[in-house]
């Protein structure tokens, strides 16, 4: 196995046992015994724990940002519903990982995950501004949407750890709430900065 290949196998074990147990749980020993090497090979390719626990994180919020990368296509509202179904599954798939991530206070929280996170906030901005063909928004409608991705992930950590509600009604209440939210930030720009995607 090459050294990317054994690098990416221990990031898969960990995150594989984040989808049962929150990172700062996860020892050194669990990784190992998970992809079946020896400490001293664990530590050839990451200088401590903390370390693997990052990169594994980061994993998840690249996960995001492809996701949302390869939806450019379709009408507006096919797009906004696809890329929310995408982050969901990304999420559920990721969960103590993408828990852990967003938690206040986590453990795991770096610098490096915290702009990691931005990166993922930034292209959903991005891609609604271009379903809205929206090149130059407006400084209200980029409060609303930076608001409605604060909306997402409160959603997501709330619905991963109490699945209150289907996954079908989740991402159509996601995408119903942006709708309300542009059409409210429309009504406080009669130029119509904000529009509801259309087909809503």
């Amino acid at each position: 196995m090459s050294p990317q290949a054994r690098r990416d196998d221990l990031i898969r074990a960990a995150l594989d046992l984040f989808g049962s147990r929150a990172p700062e749980l996860v020892t050194v020993d669990d990784i190992v015994a998970r992809a079946e090497v020896s400490r001293p090979l664990f530590y050839r390719y990451f200088s401590s724990l903390r370390d693997l626990q990052v990169e594994a994180l980061r994993t998840v919020t690249d996960g995001l940002i492809d996701g949302l990368a390869g939806l450019e296509e379709g009408p507006p509202e096919a797009r906004l519903r696809a890329a929310v179904r995408g982050l969901i599954d990304v999420a559920d798939h990721y969960r103590a990982g993408y828990i852990a991530l967003l938690r206040s206070g986590s453990v795991i929280a770096t610098s490096d995950t915290d702009a990691a996170i931005d990166e993922v906030r930034n292209r959903a901005v991005a891609l609604i501004l271009g379903a809205l063909g929206v090149e130059d928004p407006s400084p209200l409608l980029s409060l609303t949407l930076r608001c409605w991705t604060a909306v997402v992930e409160g959603a997501l950590l709330s619905w991963l750890q109490e699945r209150s509600v289907t996954r079908e009604n989740l991402d159509t209440w996601l995408v119903d709430q942006l709708t309300a939210m542009l059409a409210a930030t429309a009504g406080h720009e009669p130029a119509g900065a904000a529009e509801a995607p259309a087909g809503s």
